[in-house]
């Protein structure tokens, strides 16, 4: 079909800015992407969730439980303790400037999966704070109380009661592709990760937020903002074990500033990754140990009514959050 060899301004410019989505969407789409494919065999979810303790242990277990439900709500409330401290230290110390791709720090030079983020660079206060957040983590994922996270996720008739269904809010990560802050080029953003447990489904939503007015500038340069105003990436999630999520990712809506329109965008899962995973087998043709193209996928550590850690398979931690959990709503975006 012959393409027009002219186009008005307006057109020009939506041109424009399609191919710079296009290519600045790739590294959300890439969040799950491991850096290694899964190495340890997963025991299938049980369809029944949670299996019963013996019933001639009902009052041992009953003790135990509560004990364990305190030492939870002890690491839990210790948790947000630290995240509030390391979020006073960034705002006295500075935050991260990560931005699009490898040359913004977003994605390995190597593999293009998510780098991590290093919190010593701002501070050596954010960096200790971090570590202390990482070692609860570990502490919170020996006292996980449920004990087949994926139960139910896929499921239409039941997914409403699958422990990871709803709407969960980032409060720590060590991604580098999910670290947003004002200081940077693609802008603050808010950061959540929506589980439609019914339909085996999970949406990444970024919501771009408009850069605070300093009292500098001019009106014009106040307005203009962030390119995006909001991306979703839409994945397919399958339970490949009592605690691992398998990811295949569908298609990214995006939303433009300046443009009245929203973009559908398939998203080809890890493709840069597929691209060096296939250079590789090239290069080691009858030589034998060719790369594998990875699976994208994340481990459930711990997870519970208001909490959710995770680690993906490239190694980065995600600590989520539910709206319901009073105590953390105020650290929430």
């Amino acid at each position: 079909m012959a393409v027009a060899t002219t186009a008005t301004p307006r057109r020009g410019a939506a041109a424009a800015a399609l191919l710079l989505v296009s290519v600045a969407f790739q590294p959300f789409a890439l969040a799950f992407a491991p850096a290694t494919p899964p190495q340890a065999p997963h025991r299938r979810a049980s369809p029944h969730g949670v299996r019963p303790f013996p019933s001639s242990s009902s009052a041992l277990f009953a003790s135990f439980s509560s004990s364990s439900a305190e030492v939870r709500d002890s690491l839990k409330s210790s948790l947000l303790t630290l995240v509030r401290k390391l979020r006073d230290a960034k705002e006295r110390d500075g935050d991260f400037s990560v931005d699009f791709g490898v040359k913004g720090g977003e994605l390995n030079e190597t593999t293009r999966t998510p780098q991590k983020v290093n919190y010593y660079s701002i501070s050596k206060e954010v960096g200790e704070t971090a570590d202390e957040i990482l070692s609860l983590c570990e502490e919170l994922a020996d006292v996980n109380p449920t004990e087949v996270p994926t139960a139910y996720l896929g499921d239409k008739e039941r997914g409403d009661e699958a422990p990871l269904n709803g709407a969960w809010k980032l409060l720590f990560t060590t991604a580098a592709d999910a670290s947003f802050s004002g200081n940077s080029t693609r802008g603050d953003a808010r950061v959540q990760n929506v589980v439609d447990a019914s339909r085996g489904r999970i949406t990444n939503v970024i919501e771009f937020l408009p850069p605070p007015d300093d009292g500098e500038g001019d009106g014009e340069k106040k307005k203009k903002g962030p390119p995006l105003k909001s991306l979703n990436v839409v994945i397919k999630a399958t339970a490949a074990g009592d605690s691992r999520v398998d990811l295949k990712f569908r298609y990214a809506k995006v939303v433009l500033n300046r443009f009245p329109w929203r973009l559908y965008i398939p998203v080809p899962g890890p493709f840069i990754t597929r691209i060096i995973v296939l250079l590789s087998r090239l290069a080691k043709f009858g030589r034998g140990g060719a790369k594998k193209v990875p699976k994208a996928y994340f481990d459930i550590l711990y997870l519970d009514d208001d909490l959710r850690i995770h680690k993906t398979g490239d190694d980065n931690l995600f600590v989520q959050a539910k709206e319901g959990w009073e105590d953390a709503r105020p650290l929430l975006k």
